[in-house]
């Protein structure tokens, strides 16, 4: 068997020899300045012979000397015919063109893009993979993407998790278009506050981040793009409902205000009010609430003067009410007669970018970011209260420029990021601020064919840290087409948020128990981790296919961290390492067009996370060594008037988990050191019946599995031995949603695109900003 498979391995690289290529990129100003054009069409006039750009705007195409006549093309550009004499590098600028709010580009793309191209390992997936589920909000967008693991937290409050390399959110850093934005008081819940309808793409950047975007990114970094008042549709329209009571409206109205700027006013809602308990544990399976989520954003534009910029202003305010059934918050508030919890959440956001490209020298750019925040939680849970208010600032101002010529590149800046933290829990207050100011430099190299490095440093001082250096570099090699190999290693650091980061501790009637080390928050010293990392992808065509291999290998070293320890059932702890921890990620995985209408996506996962406890090395809890995923995806052909059916399956199998000792409670209250595997399955069907109008309908966890006992205690919450933190497995059983969606697009009149039947790098997809 390794013999076959070693030769296979070995067979696959030798798919991609069998013709010419032409290697190209294409540009548009974007900011006032030189931006990479993902997703545009390149095809040989007269020939079914095309391809689509990459996220960097790089593209490769088959190349004979009988092709002479290259079409670029893309929404909203003008489309322009290039004679091409012989297969040399082409880099190309698209013009925007003025007759846009007539003109809607269609083409099948595929939704999730890794590049052959640029150093960082980076993962995009577009609005068409987003759809593929319901997606009511950014913690459930990853659903069928393998990269990132979904979780539960505990079994009371039902909030979702991700994880990447093995290691949990705290440990990405979560950014809106490039801005830090889920952090600090927003880590348990922030990603459920941003709708998945407005999200227009996402991009997964796998080891450790770039220095521009500050020190903080550990194992990876989550950008999300959202809807963009310029190019988002004129109205969009999504209504959702779900078996288990959640009910969600959301709204977009876009215009164009002037020749130069562009606003959009973006709503959200939803409730849940019915009370469910499939379980029979007398507590709630889902949490009662209400959210209300609105957001404006302006843009302003102007080619001719090279300048550019965005506002966005957001305003959320959202309740929960999980606990008992019986719970009445009117009665039993704070009262050992039912336990109940409510967590009340008021957050105001404002992000802003300036930026201008030099129209003589367009090369060279300037830009400026800032974002201002104030969150503020009020909540308890059964009779402890916790309550925290979070101010934070940003700001980033950088400039962009060449060594010599274009195959050189560099970015420098200074940022300066303010944290404010007034925490409150029970009789104890916690409040802190935290400051830094810090300088990079990012070098790029690109020949734009075998080799890129990109290599930054950047120098911080913090009020509590003093100096500290963050050194991060990747590398790119392509021996040959079609076969990218990556590197990368660099270091971050951050502060431990230990109650706003782990808010499932206050469901359990565990005791807290600090073990301080003289650090400037809760006594505890901040977290540092080196991640270094390789990655192979590998394409390849097979029986007139397309398809690819990636084989990703991650691995995280913290030298400094706050170990949070579960191994004494009656206690919490958090105290910093003393010995080792880390996190090891094996991710093989591929994706193959089994027809033209069905793509099939694979992976297969093994993580080994270990740390130091007190009570000796052992594998973090709760973590799954071994997973195994699959998705299936199918589409009928597009009918004249836009009609179409999508069809999405989603399989995961989960291994087995060392769960927290346990063996010192009552029988009864006593869970197995490691728990079973289980599968889950989802599948959603979409009928469109137009460009305007479609209906969904799907099904969550159709497998029906859910954890047994996931409430420790749940017959005496206000006794020593309640815990709601040990979930293993879904706590909810299956679940069936339906809902519409209805748009009315900027655009009149279609132009119909053929895309990549014989497309030789068919491993792009939509757009990647």
């Amino acid at each position: 068997m390794k013999k076959h498979l070693i030769s296979f391995l070995f067979i696959i690289p030798l798919l991609s020899f069998s013709q010419s290529v032409l290697k190209g990129r294409i540009m548009f100003i974007e900011d006032s300045k030189h931006a990479a054009l993902a997703g545009a069409s390149i095809l040989w006039q007269d020939t079914k012979i095309g391809t689509v750009t990459e996220g960097n705007g790089n593209f490769q195409i088959p190349y004979k000397s009988e092709y002479k006549k290259l079409i670029i093309s893309y929404l909203g550009f003008k489309t322009d015919t290039l004679t091409v004499k012989n297969p040399s590098y082409l880099h190309h600028l698209l013009q925007e063109s003025e007759q846009l709010d007539e003109v809607i580009l269609k083409s099948k793309k595929k939704n999730l893009n890794t590049s052959y191209f640029g150093a960082h390992n980076v993962e995009s997936l577009g609005q068409g993979e987003l759809l593929k589920a319901a997606c009511c909000s950014l913690s459930e967008s990853f659903e069928t993407n393998p990269s990132i693991d979904v979780t539960f937290t505990d079994a009371v409050t039902g909030t979702k998790q991700i994880q990447m390399l093995g290691l949990t959110s705290p440990y990405i850093q979560l950014t809106q278009e490039n801005i830090p934005a889920v952090r600090g008081a927003a880590q348990a819940y922030g990603m459920s506050f941003i709708p998945g309808t407005w999200v227009n793409g996402i991009q997964i950047t796998k080891g450790a981040g770039s220095v521009i975007n500050g020190f903080e990114s550990i194992t990876g970094q989550i950008n999300t793009e959202l809807k963009k008042p310029e190019t988002a549709e004129r109205f969009f329209l999504n209504i959702y409902g779900s078996q288990n009571g959640r009910l969600e409206f959301n709204t977009d109205f876009n215009t164009k205000v002037s020749d130069k700027i562009y606003t959009g006013i973006y709503l959200h809602g939803n409730m849940r009010t019915n009370k469910l308990d499939e379980n029979s544990d007398s507590f709630l399976d889902a949490p009662l609430g209400k959210q209300v989520n609105i957001m404006n954003r302006w843009k302003y534009q102007d080619n001719v003067k090279g300048w550019e910029s965005s506002l966005i202003l957001r305003y959320l305010d959202d309740h929960k009410q999980t606990g008992e059934v019986a719970f009445d918050p009117d009665i039993h508030k704070m009262t050992p007669t039912e336990w109940g919890s409510e967590i009340d959440t008021q957050r105001f956001d404002s992000f802003f970018k300036l930026g201008r490209v030099f129209p003589d020298i367009p090369y060279q750019s300037f830009g400026f970011q800032a974002a201002y925040s104030t969150h503020q939680q009020e909540s308890y849970f059964g009779l402890k209260e916790y309550n925290i208010k979070h101010n934070s600032f940003y700001s980033n101002a950088l400039f962009q420029s060449i060594l010599g010529n274009t195959y050189h590149q560099f970015k420098t800046g200074i940022s300066f990021t303010y944290d404010d933290y007034s925490e409150h829990l029970t009789n104890l207050d916690f409040d802190r601020t935290d400051q830094s100011v810090g300088g990079f430099f990012e070098y790029d190299f690109d020949n734009e064919e075998a080799f890129s490095i990109n290599a930054g440093i950047r120098t911080d001082y913090h009020n509590h840290w003093g100096f500290f250096v963050s050194p991060r570099v990747h590398i790119r090699y392509q021996p040959w087409v079609k076969t990218t190999l990556r590197a990368s290693a660099g270091r971050g650091k951050r502060t431990a948020n230990i109650f706003a980061e782990n808010q499932k501790i206050f469901a359990t009637n565990r005791a807290i128990n600090i073990t301080t080390n003289q650090g400037s928050a809760y006594g505890l010293q901040p977290e540092t981790a080196w991640n270094y990392g390789f990655s192979l992808l590998q394409g390849f065509n097979l029986f007139d296919r397309n398809g690819d291999i990636t084989i990703d290998y991650y691995r995280t070293d913290f030298t400094d961290q706050v170990v949070v320890d579960y191994e004494n059932p009656q206690e919490i702890a958090f105290y910093n390492l003393n010995g080792q921890s880390f996190a090891n990620s094996l991710q093989i995985s591929g994706n193959y067009e089994l027809t033209h209408d069905l793509d099939v996506r694979i992976a297969y996962k093994f993580y080994d996370v270990q740390t130091d406890y007190t009570t000796g090395l052992k594998a973090n809890p709760l973590q799954a060594k071994n997973r195994f995923f699959i998705n299936l995806a199918y589409e009928t052909h597009e009918t004249e008037k836009g009609g179409q059916w999508l069809f999405d399956y989603t399989f995961n199998w989960i291994g087995e988990q060392r769960i927290p000792f346990t063996g010192s409670n009552p029988v009864n209250y006593q869970l197995p050191n490691n728990s079973p595997t289980y599968t889950l399955m989802n599948a959603q069907v979409t009928k469109i019946f137009s460009e305007q109008f479609s209906i969904y309908f799907g099904g969550e966890n159709l497998s029906n599995y859910t954890q047994e006992n996931a409430i420790l205690g749940s017959d005496d919450p206000f006794g020593n031995y309640f815990d709601s933190s040990l979930v293993y497995a879904p706590i909810h059983g299956r679940m069936f949603y339906t809902g519409l969606r209805y748009t009315i697009p900027n655009k009149k009149e279609v132009i119909e695109e053929h895309n990549d039947d014989e497309d030789e790098d068919d491993h792009n997809h939509d757009d990647h900003e």
